[in-house]
């Protein structure tokens, strides 16, 4: 299991501490991400994420959703974030595993759930996403 603790970060006028479980699933909760797919959905999170400045605390790709635990800098946003990562892993997913578009129009939804940590302790959302692994 992944273990940090909360910290603050900062940019230019604000220090923040901003994480977010978030959770969304192809469409129809289709199980396409299967092994292959999965790494290179990997692969297009973390470069998008990198590419937001977002910390991805901790991850799973299962074969019908994916949870993720992420923080975001407040002025990016993460409904900024979500839609850069569905957006690519969409486009790149369809043009490089072709037997997806016969399965699904589109690989997600235009939909997500996004949720504020608030009080819980992150090791409990930490570990609620790596148990994930044994469903």
């Amino acid at each position: 299991m992944s273990s940090y603790t909360l910290s603050y970060k900062s940019n230019h006028n604000v220090v923040y501490s901003c994480t977010y479980p978030v959770v969304w699933c192809p469409k129809y909760r289709r199980g396409v991400l299967i092994p292959g797919v999965d790494a290179r959905l990997k692969d297009i999170i973390h470069s998008v994420c990198n590419e937001s400045r977002a910390e991805l605390l901790t991850w799973e790709v299962m074969s019908d959703h994916v949870p993720l635990l992420v923080e975001v800098d407040p002025q990016d946003g993460i409904d900024r974030l979500v839609r850069a990562i569905k957006g690519r892993s969409s486009r790149l997913l369809g043009l490089e595993y072709a037997w997806l578009k016969s399965r699904l129009p589109s690989l997600g939804t235009h939909s997500s759930v996004v949720s504020t940590v608030g009080g819980a302790p992150l090791e409990v959302i930490t570990q609620y996403i790596e148990n994930h692994k044994r469903v």
